[in-house]
């Protein structure tokens, strides 16, 4: 396991809390969050991101695109037809539970933007043992964030990125090709032009957010 100090651990956790609100549907607060986090990000595609969502970001076509048939599926278990979907759910909600992590999504456990949210809250406890002295627990979440990233992260990753290369979003695009980068890939997928899908939809509704 690479061992980050603190900084770069903050930084980490910003950076994987700002790629799930990207996934997320997208809300004035959410937008809000955003704009703050892209402001402080260093990794200048997440900040690209963040901006083209300030103006193309919203709950129509974030539905259009990733709910129910349509061309991105935003769960892992679309990705994952060789595994049982109760038991991909049923060990994520116990990453969950053994980390009090509790997601807005909890009905949803393996939404990329849940995912995405619990790597960072990971990093994020790494960091705060660190600084507290305690290494033993700085290393049981610095290793479980590398493993959910590695088998869980790393799944949806790569086909969800190359679905959004070909959305013709630009912060879709970016967003998609950070996931992918950060889960670990050597190679981004490759842009296309051609939008998956028609520009015009009808407003929906998102129900409840996605983090507490």
């Amino acid at each position: 396991m690479q061992v980050l100090d603190e900084k770069k651990l903050f930084a980490a956790a910003m950076d994987w809390r700002l790629l799930g609100l990207l996934f997320e549907c997208p809300s004035e607060a959410s937008l809000e969050e955003m704009r703050s986090l892209g402001s402080e990000t260093t990794n200048k595609t997440l900040r690209q991101a963040a901006r083209y969502a300030q103006t193309e970001a919203d709950e129509g076509l974030y539905h259009l695109v990733f709910g129910p048939g349509g061309p991105a599926p935003p769960r892992e278990v679309s990705y994952r037809s060789w595994v049982q979907p109760g038991y991909l759910l049923a060990e994520l909600s116990s990453y969950y539970r053994a980390f009090e992590y509790r997601p807005r999504y909890s009905d949803v456990p393996d939404h990329i933007a849940v995912e995405a949210g619990f790597v960072g809250y990971l990093r994020l406890k790494e960091a705060y043992c660190l600084l507290s002295e305690k290494d033993e627990n700085a290393e049981i979440a610095g290793a479980a964030a590398d493993r959910f990233t590695k088998e869980h992260v790393a799944e949806i990753a790569s086909p969800l990125s190359k679905l959004l290369a070909g959305s013709g979003v630009k912060y879709m695009m970016l967003a998609g090709e950070t996931l992918y980068e950060m889960s670990g890939a050597a190679v981004l997928p490759e842009r296309k032009e051609t939008p998956v899908f028609e520009s015009g939809c009808e407003e929906f509704g998102c129900g409840s957010e996605m983090f507490a």
